[in-house]
């Protein structure tokens, strides 16, 4: 049965990004990238890793990655043909690859709360990974992506258009997050951010990092969401 909604709790809606959180394709995509700019940053200088590079910046969309990778070496960027390629081949790796994170599809069931999705990714390759893992009917066909809002995390708004499809203040919103990108996104559009730190993609030091972006708690096993969500508004219940 679902979690009861403590009465007069100031939350009343959640949204969660999907990649990573939903889907355990940020591990996937980690090592798609990896073996992707091997060979095209062969030379990389003392001390720099591309794991280094690459692990923080997870959860940005594609170009703007490879952007402030390129930057970050004072490296010519690459030409738009060649990141569309490589777009195309990490996306055709994790959908090879696709499944749910453990346990997310029991835990999102079990809290009563109207659902949105949150994601840079665009709204058909979306609707397609929870359609595949049996999860979009949790959500109802709320999705929130760029290509539907005009923004992308770390912006605000892909969160703040979900609130507003909702008819909700953002400070109604709980928001499910693993990235330093998404966690900056819903806390600047003033949401309360729940870090989920059990994919297999998570550096050491993410916990630090998502507080630091912002997130207010994090966890690493969805079997404890319905517990930590309830405790949350039970503490913020009025």
């Amino acid at each position: 049965m679902p979690d009861t909604v403590p009465h007069h709790s100031p939350y009343t809606h959640l949204i969660s990004d999907c990649d990573g959180v939903l889907i355990d394709s940020e591990a996937v995509a980690l090592q798609a990238l990896l073996s992707l700019l091997a060979p095209r940053l062969p030379n990389l200088p003392a001390g720099v890793t591309l794991q280094g590079l690459i692990e923080p910046r997870l959860g940005l969309r594609l170009v703007p990655l490879m952007h402030d990778i390129y930057t970050e070496l004072g490296l010519p960027q690459l030409p738009e043909e060649e990141l569309l390629a490589i777009g195309h081949a990490v996306n055709v790796m994790c959908d090879e690859q696709l499944s749910a994170v453990p346990g997310v599809a029991q835990a999102l069931a079990a809290i009563d709360l109207p659902k949105a999705v949150a994601s840079n990714s665009v709204s058909a390759r979306v609707h397609s990974a929870l359609t595949r893992t049996g999860m979009a009917g949790l959500f109802g066909g709320r999705y929130f992506t760029p290509d539907l809002v005009g923004h992308a995390k770390p912006h605000p708004g892909l969160y703040l258009a979900a609130a507003a499809g909702f008819g909700v203040p953002p400070g109604q919103c709980l928001v499910l997050e693993d990235s330093v990108t998404g966690v900056t996104a819903a806390a600047a559009a003033g949401m309360t951010v729940l870090g989920f730190i059990g994919g297999g993609h998570i550096a050491e030091g993410q916990e630090a990092r998502l507080k630091a972006a912002g997130a207010k708690h994090v966890f690493s096993d969805m079997a404890k969401l319905p517990a930590l969500v309830a405790s949350i508004m039970e503490g913020a219940a009025v």
